[in-house]
């Protein structure tokens, strides 16, 4: 990118030698900016393992950049570009690998460089820049071109947040109605969010019985420690919650039930276990087969916690430890588990085994030694839009807008293959000899190859007499693939002023957007079939499936005590293809997921089929002479989160401003702000133009 750099300012030399370009007027501005949290407690992306909670002392951020702008002009062409130089100074949530420039991210060193040419018949703005079709306060929802920095969540700017793209962007004006044409081709860019877009194709796994069962789950993803890590993303690459570390943990514990599969001293392989559950286990012991594992526990263990000794501890079945299957300390059970507590959690769980008391001993030999692996593979396509704006008699301002290209939002694409890449598929075999103590029929999950052979992949070759040796050398590995997704959006927008005796100008406003196609998280708790997470068939029932949403803006603008501008917001969010099918105590469980909230710790919660927001935005110069101005915005959310921001600017001369942030996060901690109440914090910085 450097070179990028160092070859624009080459050729801006070359074309002022012949005459064609001026050298460029060149202005900017240095800013510095120091965050400190303002509570006590744990972030959500910090790893549990280093044990440090946040402080309200501890450092957020403490960053510094300088834009510079270069504004000039190539054969009547005018020309901006907008470089950047960023540092991040350590902080104290180990957030060290976001602390420099980086490409497409709203510290990207080349931010904007583009050149306007003009005709009779059109103008055009080629190269990489931002295009702004919404008005919105505090939320994107026609600015659907630009992807979105969200490291910060919506604290920064839009301007700054918003991530500039390559394009070609006209504009053609209609004479006789006054109405304007934009037409724009883009690059297609993916959002940035904590957590995402980093991959990791080493496989993640267990080292192997060899007296020890160690986990080596050490993926950060690029965000480790990040305080803007959103539950639904930590359900994905957490270190503690997230299913790319979640399933190598299981792989470790599933080698402890392999290796604790025998009967009198005999070894017998986990797959005739299929009329034994999880859920069989924690209660009694037994269920539809004799289980062995009873060698695993001190004879004063309740069930529940023997089950949870072997999957946090993983003991082996002559009491030599094995030095912890679960040594990455994911959340896989509670570690300390009474019966009361075990019953009372399954269908409201908070923990892996939670969710799937339905899982056969016969599943777990399918993830013996299991691994994972994260890959990012999103679309490269451009993106196309085409806008109509114009003004009718009586003054309202109208668009209409259509965009086709690929969601600024990735979504995960989850697969098992063996050690080789080979395709596995969960199979589901049901043994009806039997049922469960909650009635449900015994089903396991078989991974099988493209042939349909069972058993591709598992634990040890039955009748093995070595209790340490000849494991299948084939294993499932969770190929976890972040995508981007193509769409089509079609959305328009109005605003229109009133004058009233009481308000004086009153503006009305409103942006519209339905999006065709959008992935939302689909989960499938219980089945009539039972290929289900509650079985334990985490791909199956884990899905992102496409369906379409409408999203809608309406705003009110008005001015209060001479100068202060005051504005509120109804926002909603209609998912068009919401499911909702049976209850946790049913047969049948299936819901859609909250794309930013389902996590671990709320038994996968479910989303909102109609999502509510509420926003008040207060704005007001004051100083002798209106130089300085504060700005508030409060946003609600449905179910009560809630997000306050106040920030002020402070001129203390001509080119200097002091600058000041309070970020608050509160309310049910199971929404999308509230979720950020240990990542409230306060900002002050100092802004030097020149």
């Amino acid at each position: 990118m450097y070179k990028k750099k160092i070859f624009t300012a080459v050729l801006f030399a070359g074309l002022a030698s012949q005459g064609l370009a001026a050298m460029p007027e060149i202005s900017g501005k240095l800013i510095h900016e120091s965050a400190n949290f303002t509570k006590d407690g744990k972030t959500i992306g910090l790893d549990p393992r280093t044990g440090k909670d946040v402080r309200d002392d501890d450092y957020m951020k403490s960053e510094t950049s300088l834009r510079v702008f270069l504004d000039g002009s190539v054969a009547d062409s005018p020309y901006h570009v907008e470089l950047q130089a960023y540092q991040n100074g350590e902080d104290d949530t180990n957030r060290n690998d976001w602390t420099s420039e980086e490409s497409y991210t709203q510290r990207d060193p080349l931010r904007e460089a583009y050149i306007d040419v003009s005709n009779e018949n059109f103008d055009m703005r080629l190269g990489k820049q931002q295009v702004v079709w919404g008005t919105a306060d505090g939320i994107k929802l026609l600015d659907a071109i630009n992807p979105t920095d969200y490291s910060e969540m919506a604290q920064n700017q839009m301007e700054d947040s918003r991530i500039p793209v390559w394009m070609m962007n006209i504009n053609a004006s209609e004479e006789k109605t006054g109405g304007n044409w934009q037409f724009i081709v883009s690059e297609g860019k993916s959002n940035v969010m904590a957590g995402l877009g980093e991959e990791s194709t080493t496989e993640l796994g267990s080292t192997g019985l060899t007296g020890t069962a160690k986990t080596t789950t050490e993926h950060n993803n690029g965000s480790t420690g990040h305080p803007f890590i959103l539950k639904g993303v930590d359900t994905i690459t957490g270190k503690r919650n997230g299913m790319l570390n979640l399933v190598p943990a299981l792989g470790a514990v599933a080698q402890a039930f392999d290796r604790g599969a025998y009967y009198s001293g005999t070894y017998v392989s986990l797959q005739g276990y299929t009329r034994a559950t999880v859920d069989d286990f924690a209660q009694n012991f037994g269920g539809g087969q004799s289980i062995g594992f009873a060698g695993f526990c001190d004879g004063s263990s309740t069930s529940a916690q023997c089950l949870s000794d072997i999957a946090n501890q993983a003991y082996a079945p002559n009491g030599a430890s094995l030095g912890g299957a679960n040594g990455g300390d994911q959340n896989l059970i509670k570690r300390t588990l009474t019966n009361a507590e075990w019953a009372s959690s399954v269908n409201n769980g908070t923990s892996m085994f939670d969710l799937m008391p339905d899982a056969t001993f016969a599943t777990f030999d399918a993830f013996v030694n299991a691994k994972s692996k994260y890959l990012v593979d999103h679309d490269n396509s451009p993106t196309t839009a085409l806008r109509y704006s114009n003004s009718t008699e009586g003054g309202t301002n109208y668009s209409f807008n259509f965009i086709r290209g690929n969601d600024t939002n990735p979504y995960i694409d989850m697969k098992w293959t063996d050690t080789s890449g080979n395709l596995l598929t969960e199979t589901a075999v049901a043994d009806t000899t039997g049922y469960d103590v909650n009635g449900h029929t015994y089903v396991t999950n078989q991974l099988r190859a493209s042939g349909g052979n069972a058993n591709a992949v598992g634990g040890k070759v039955a009748g093995a007499a070595d209790m340490t040796h000849n494991f299948s050398t084939k294993n499932a590995v969770l190929v976890m693939t972040e995508k981007t997704d193509s769409i089509t959006q079609v959305g328009g927008s109005f605003d229109t002023t009133f004058d009233t005796d009481f308000l004086g100008p009153v503006v009305i406003r409103g942006e519209g957007l339905y999006q065709k196609d959008v992935r939302s998280p689909i989960i499938i708790r219980r089945s009539a079939d039972g290929k289900d997470l509650s079985h334990g068939f985490l791909v199956s029932s884990l899905k992102m499936e496409k369906g379409d949403r409408f999203k809608y803006v309406l705003g009110a603008d008005i001015t209060a005590m001479t100068n202060m501008m005051v504005s509120l917001q109804f926002i909603q969010d209609r998912n068009l293809d919401y499911v909702n099918e049976g209850h946790k105590n049913a047969q049948t469980w299936k819901y859609t997921g909250d794309m930013t909230s389902m996590h671990l710790t709320n038994n996968l919660i479910a989303a909102e089929e109609n999502k509510d927001f509420y926003s008040l935005f207060l704005s007001k110069p004051f100083g002798a002479s209106g130089q300085h101005r504060w700005n508030n915005i409060y946003m609600l959310e449905e179910n009560g989160g809630k997000w306050n921001r106040f920030d002020m600017e402070f001129t203390l001369s001509d080119n200097l401003i002091a600058t000041g942030e309070y970020n608050k996060y509160f309310g049910n901690e199971n929404t999308q702000f509230g979720q950020l109440k240990n990542s409230s914090n306060i900002q002050v910085g100092l802004k030097y133009t020149f």
